[in-house]
């Protein structure tokens, strides 16, 4: 079965706006609560491979800044089979799976209108053959907030993320 596994920037701060009307066609509300557990670092280089900048994960207050998913069996299946190969561990006494995954990216398509761009949030976006069972061509199921970064035209992002499932 083949698949195309995108992950995905989101468009800077006027993106942003637009990110609740992206998943109106789900018909289900993002969520924030303790079924996932979403954690990424961010690291910027220039085009010569000089640190930029690192951001990392917001803390999320008054459900402001959380890391959030899409709670649909999308997601769920996306977790167990297409993110690579999951590890048990223990956190406070409470068991979680753990899939660790990174991408790096130039995102040119940022630049249309200028050479320097924000952007703060980051996205898994899954397309392909694997979900078109689900109904949908592509689906956005794991974003997370960070701090914001500058892109300029050359730089080389590279975002690690860690996402923890509670196992019942």
């Amino acid at each position: 079965m083949k698949y195309i596994f995108f992950l995905v920037l989101a468009v800077s701060f006027m993106g942003v706006m637009l990110i609740p009307n992206a998943f109106a066609q789900t018909s289900t509300v993002l969520s924030s609560d303790s079924k996932y557990e979403i954690y990424l670092n961010v690291v910027v280089k220039n085009a010569q491979g000089e640190l930029i900048s690192v951001a990392e994960t917001l803390p999320c207050k008054s459900g402001m800044n959380c890391s959030i998913y899409l709670p649909h069996e999308i997601t769920d299946y996306v977790f167990d089979t297409l993110l690579g190969k999951k590890e048990i561990i223990t956190i406070d006494k409470i068991k979680y799976e753990k899939v660790q995954f990174n991408t790096s990216s130039e995102y040119r398509w940022l630049f249309d209108m200028y050479d320097r761009e924000p952007t703060g949030i980051w996205e898994v976006e899954i397309c392909g053959e694997s979900i078109k069972k689900f109904g949908y061509e592509c689906a956005n199921v794991f974003w997370s907030r960070t701090s914001v970064v500058y892109l300029e035209v050359g730089d080389v992002t590279t975002v690690y993320w860690t996402i923890l499932k509670e196992i019942n």
